[in-house]
């Protein structure tokens, strides 16, 4: 077996509306309208990755590290422009933690508690 790409991931919330405001308000993502999902959440189109939001009545606490959030469960974006996600959060009052490595990369928390990694993307990407 040979693992070629990395197709979705699937993060749980425990309200759609409050989570569907960060994702698509927040982080600028756009709902896939290629297919529904058959169950409360919602499908988000990344290029040829997809993030699906999935409604469950309780979310474990995902912050175990809470130093560093890099060595918890996360996801992680690239962004075109790191200084500019960092203003968007803060705007809207998220928090935020720089990375502990140095290089250009925040850590960030959804509604539900989820990590959320955004990274600089560079120019050989």
């Amino acid at each position: 077996m040979q693992i070629t790409q990395c197709l979705h991931a699937a993060l749980l919330v425990t309200d759609l509306q409050r989570a569907e405001e960060f994702y698509s308000n927040v982080l600028g993502l756009s709902k896939s309208a290629a297919r529904m999902l058959n169950f409360p959440g919602t499908w988000y189109q990344i290029g040829d990755f997809q993030l699906h939001l999935i409604v469950a009545p309780t979310v474990p606490p995902q912050i175990q590290n809470q130093e560093k959030w890099g060595r918890n469960p996360h996801i992680s974006f690239a962004v075109d422009d790191l200084d500019t996600a960092k203003q968007r959060l803060i705007t809207h009052n998220y928090p935020i933690q720089t990375s502990a490595s140095g290089r250009s990369a925040l850590f960030t928390t959804d509604p539900d508690n989820n990590i959320i990694e955004l990274s600089q993307q560079s120019a050989n990407s």
